[in-house]
């Protein structure tokens, strides 16, 4: 996970010291700790949920699951959001703290950083869509 380059952060000097700038040093902090909160119904989030077990192993990548909105970054949903069940995704998406991301099709409710293809979304196809967030973010400005 260490393929996105930030130019002014590899420079170092033989004291080591690391010249940089804020932006850089922003960005790599945001997509080296995203924590995402895992939003699923029905049979996809079993799917989904395997994430979280050792042959994916979504620790690896900076990505601590939480269960409240309100530690949150990156809201992960999976399955088909009814309309009986979009009051709910869009309070928690409400709820989390700014700057926060989304990952999966549910644009006509919340905004949408990263669409992830598939009912169930498999894993790996999570993982590049997490690949594809931290690319995005890492090229963002303050």
């Amino acid at each position: 996970m260490n393929s996105i380059e930030f130019p002014l952060l590899d420079r170092t000097t033989q004291n080591s010291v690391i010249s940089t700038t804020s932006n850089d040093l922003s960005n790599w902090s945001r997509l080296s700790s995203l924590w995402p909160l895992l939003y699923g119904t029905s049979c996809c989030f079993i799917e989904f949920a395997s994430l979280i077990g050792s042959r994916f192993d979504f620790d690896r990548y900076g990505l601590v699951p939480r269960s409240s909105p309100r530690q949150a970054d990156l809201i992960l949903t999976a399955g088909t959001v009814t309309m009986k069940m979009a009051p709910s995704l869009v309070r928690l998406y409400e709820q989390m703290p700014e700057p926060n991301i989304t990952v999966r099709g549910v644009d006509k409710l919340i905004p949408v950083d990263v669409y992830l293809p598939g009912c169930p979304p498999k894993p790996e196809a999570v993982i590049d869509a997490i690949t594809k967030l931290r690319k995005k973010i890492s090229r963002e400005n303050l």
